[in-house]
């Protein structure tokens, strides 16, 4: 390894010494032929006697063994740092921690510390393993004893650090925050997509931040931080039995802390954390009592703390040792670390689901072609092995040749995580391709969701049929679909894609906006007006069989299939909440009946996700159509009413504009019939989103998100329109039920 480059004069602020750039070169070379090396996260080691002219150098006797810490260029951004400066920090613990390294030397990205003899407790006690009681004391003390170091000789604190230094709230809120902004945003440009497309909400961190209960106060102090195996040297016999290196993320302030990366870090069996828990509260009380409060009630909040800020690390190690080696094994072997990362995560960052291994390996796989390795930006390894084939259901289009697709799915995984967004069932990417005027979303499946809606056309044919009618209707463009896969993993790695344009505010940096809280009168306007303009497409290409049997009775009969298909889980919560099986449920639908009205194209799943805001006459743009469907105009308006809401004088509004826009083949006998569409929507959904509280289905979507958090009152609403009642039940299926 050769020696980094650097000035040509350095100056040692220990000494205060300029030291020649030769000398440095010459010991740096030396350091990296002869010196034991060792690769930490942010620095290589190397381990060598010190040589005559350095030692003259620094005023010190030549031969001792002494630490170069190179600062590596190439470290991702993966910790939080409260200072930058080491060596001031391992000036304030010296002679009230024992056996601490000495900082004899600071140079530019380099340090000479003092060597601390001994060998990592890693090398004779590996994760997993429990600690001797002996060793545990001893670790408990070290702990203990940092206490000790006086907050004044410290270096001074960030601006945004608390200034009651015994808010334990505070703290723990300000390293979330801080987590937030040195870790998540600090590798948002090359890691954004990857976070977002594994299910990663941009303010996760934030909100785990806002969360963060009142917590005991606790006397702030100095903390190692990073009390891991790698970083405890046991020592020789004759001095301290335990001792540790590496200070460059030590922080200040609550105790608790500590404990918990230790306990996390450490990786002890489960079985001893109990232990290890007593022998710090004992080592604690010995020097200060205050510290050990509240334990037992806090410690488990730094606990998931320490897990949820590790997702982030973790998967980007994962995806970063695809760059260094791409093969099956590492694939593997990366997609599983990053699928226990999420798990651990999962909890305190209340992620929704967890993917599964093959969308796991899938969203890997992607990134890693996107990534350039180097700032010239040169591609990944698998560069060059992406490759698509065409469906020729859609031809190329001439606004999106195959190079603009080919383009396309090479820049998919650099979209910036405001730019991703994942639905009910789709990853969708918004990207921007080098000679293409306007920005496309690339749109997947999310492997293995199972809707229990099912879609009955295909939403390709369906925008290409609206775009061919020329009717008013504002929807993406289908410019692409087919399917892309790696000459490495073709065997399992197939992915449909479709690419269409992207219908979000021309500034791809701002998010789209949507109708979350109801339309205003000019979107209700522009949306029946859509509306109507659908009748105008030529749905025969689509479902040629579409008016057979009449839409009411073919949609009961869906209903009532999809409840007969619920899984077993699912079927047994219906029973104990007392809503009907599927035989009981066609009797009940059967009470009413509709009129018939000439059948259309319908969107089929209007809520206010699939609407994006827009600035012209439209008022709204009609996203997401893979619900579509032919049938009865009445329903796809009576929908939307229900997955959005609708205040009476919107709804009147819309009605009215809907009978004046369609013709009356389309709208006789609504005024009675409407009610009836209303009432099936309340009963599917107190079906639906129960199903998807019991198995945890597409929860990070934000209109299941909605619909789920209220689901106690559509239970009540869909019981009392049956004229049935919800059955009290201790089944603690209820408790989440209706949480």
């Amino acid at each position: 390894m050769g020696a980094p480059s650097v000035p040509a004069v350095v100056v040692g602020r220990d000494t205060g010494r300029p030291l020649p750039d030769d000398e440095y070169e010459a010991f740096l070379g030396h350091a990296a032929e002869r010196g034991l090396a060792s690769n930490g996260f942010h620095n290589q080691n190397y381990v060598l006697p010190l040589t005559e002219p350095m030692a003259r150098l620094l005023g010190r006797e030549p031969g001792p063994a002494v630490t170069v810490r190179v600062r590596r260029t190439d470290a991702l951004s993966v910790v939080i740092r409260t200072w930058e400066n080491e060596a001031r920090i391992l000036r304030a613990i010296k002679g009230v921690l024992p056996n601490v390294p000495e900082c004899l030397f600071e140079g530019n990205r380099f340090t000479i510390h003092s060597f601390v003899d001994g060998v990592p407790l890693s090398s004779v006690c590996e994760n997993g393993k429990p600690v001797g009681a002996v060793l545990l004391k001893d670790l408990a003390g070290l702990l203990a004893g940092m206490t000790q170091v006086r907050g004044a000789v410290l270096p001074p604190l960030p601006s945004m650090w608390p200034r009651n230094h015994g808010d334990s709230q505070a703290f723990l809120r300000t390293l979330a925050r801080m987590a937030d902004l040195q870790i998540r945003q600090a590798n948002g440009p090359a890691f954004g997509w990857l976070f977002a497309a594994l299910g990663i909400p941009e303010d996760a961190l934030l909100r785990f931040a806002d969360r963060v209960p009142v917590l005991t106060r606790r006397p702030y102090s100095l903390l190692h931080a990073d009390l891991h195996r790698d970083n405890l040297i046991t020592s020789p016999a004759g001095g301290p039995l335990v001792t540790c290196v590496d200070w460059e993320l030590a922080t200040f302030g609550d105790p608790l802390h500590d404990l918990a990366t230790h306990l996390v870090r450490m990786h002890y069996p489960d079985h001893q954390w109990d232990e290890v828990v007593e022998a710090w509260v004992a080592a604690m009380r010995a020097v200060r009592p205050t510290a050990t409060h509240g334990v037992t009630k806090d410690l488990r909040h730094y606990v998931d703390f320490e897990r949820a800020q590790s997702v982030y690390p973790d998967v980007m190690r994962a995806a970063k040792s695809l760059q260094e080696s791409f093969d099956e094994k590492n694939l593997q072997e990366a997609t599983a670390a990053v699928r226990r990362a999420l798990e651990a995560a999962a909890e305190p960052l209340r992620l929704r689901t967890v993917p599964g291994v093959r969308e796991i390996e899938h969203v890997l796989f992607r990134w890693a072609a996107s990534t350039p390795v180097d700032g010239a930006g040169r591609r990944g390894r698998t560069a060059g092995v992406m490759e698509w084939r065409q469906d020729r259901r859609v031809p190329e289009h001439p606004d999106f040749p195959h190079s603009a697709v080919r383009a396309a799915l090479f820049l998919e995984g650099t979209a910036p995580a405001r730019q991703v967004f994942k639905g009910t069932a789709h990853l969708n990417s918004v990207i921007r391709v080098p000679g293409i005027d306007f920005p496309v979303v690339i749109r997947r499946k999310v492997p293995h969701v199972r809707r229990r809606e099912r879609s009955y056309l295909s939403e390709h044919a369906v925008l290409r049929a609206i775009e061919r009618s020329q009717v008013a209707v504002a929807a993406p463009r289908v410019l692409a679909l087919g399917e892309s896969h790696s000459r490495y993993l073709f065997a399992y790695s197939r992915d449909r894609f479709a690419i269409h344009t992207y219908e979000g505010p021309p500034d791809t940096d701002r998010k789209p906006d949507h109708p979350v809280h109801g339309l205003l009168p000019q979107e209700a306007d522009g949306l029946v007006d859509q509306l109507a303009a659908l009748t105008g497409v030529d749905h025969t290409q689509l479902d040629p069989a579409a008016g057979e049997p009449d839409f009411y009775s073919w949609l009961s009969e869906q209903l009532v299939a999809l409840v007969a298909g619920l899984p077993k889980e699912s079927q047994q919560l219906v029973r104990f909440l007392g809503l009907p099986g599927a035989a009981r449920l066609r009797e009940i639908l059967a009470r009413h009946q509709v009129s018939r009205r000439a059948p259309a194209l319908l969107h089929g799943d209007l809520n206010p996700w699939n609407l994006v805001r827009r600035d012209d006459r439209f008022a709204l743009t009609v996203i997401d159509w893979e619900m579509a469907l032919v049938g009865d105009p009445l329903y796809d308006l009576v929908r939307h009413m229900h997955l959005t809401p609708t205040r009476p004088e919107i709804r009147d509004r819309m009605f009215r504009r809907w009978v004046r826009g369609l013709d009356p083949r389309f709208t006789h006998d609504w005024e009675r019939d409407w009610r009836v569409y209303r009432w099936i929507e309340i009963i599917r959904s107190a079906y639906v989103d129960l199903d998807r509280l019991v198995t945890g289905a597409s929860l990070d979507a934000p209109n299941v998100r909605r619909a789920v958090d209220s689901y106690a009152m559509t239970l009540t609403a869909a019981t009392g329109s049956m004229g049935l009642s919800v059955r009290a039940t201790a089944n603690p299926h209820l408790a989440r039920a209706l949480a």
